[in-house]
């Protein structure tokens, strides 16, 4: 087995991995942002919307296969922070699966980037300031749990490449 640093179980932590994905996903909400305000091609609006919505979605399924269930068990009787977190899922998919099924000449296109982005940073706010705070106060073995969401992350992404690849 090789021999791990602390810099290394630093790469493979649950919580930092999350957060690193909820930091990328607003830096692109901010970029489809400035492409509304400088009135950006439509192209370039479905390209961004639709990186969003993937990264969305190989996010929601990590956490929910493989966080929530942990955090769960870990929380205790603030699992109740995993029930709000698992609806506002649904509501964040409903809005993916309807920017997925239209494009930026659509009227609400924009509307809807912007609103899944609201319901986003609210959920954010929660898991960080809340979920994860938690989790790691009712033992969360962290390492473990982020080698396990880094690998499924992997299978995830090389299965949205070789589906649009066909």
């Amino acid at each position: 087995m090789p021999n791990r640093t602390k810099s290394n179980d630093a790469a493979f932590d649950a919580i930092d991995l999350l957060t690193t994905d909820h930091k990328e996903v607003k830096t692109l909400f901010k970029q489809y942002d400035k492409l509304v305000e400088s009135e950006g091609s439509e192209e370039e609006k479905q390209t961004l919307a639709g990186q969003i919505c993937q990264m969305l979605t190989v996010h929601a399924t990590l956490e929910e296969e493989l966080f929530y269930p942990a955090a769960r068990e870990a929380l205790g009787e603030d699992a109740d922070l995993v029930d709000e977190a698992d609806i506002e899922h649904e509501s964040a998919k409903e809005l993916i699966a309807q920017i997925q099924g239209s494009s930026p000449d659509d009227d609400h296109f924009d509307a809807r980037v912007k609103v899944l982005g609201e319901y986003i940073d609210h959920h954010v706010k929660e898991e960080e300031g809340e979920m994860f705070p938690r989790a790691k106060k009712g033992k969360l073995d962290t390492t473990t749990l982020g080698v396990a969401i880094s690998a499924r992350k992997e299978e995830l992404i090389a299965a949205l490449h070789e589906d649009t690849a066909h």
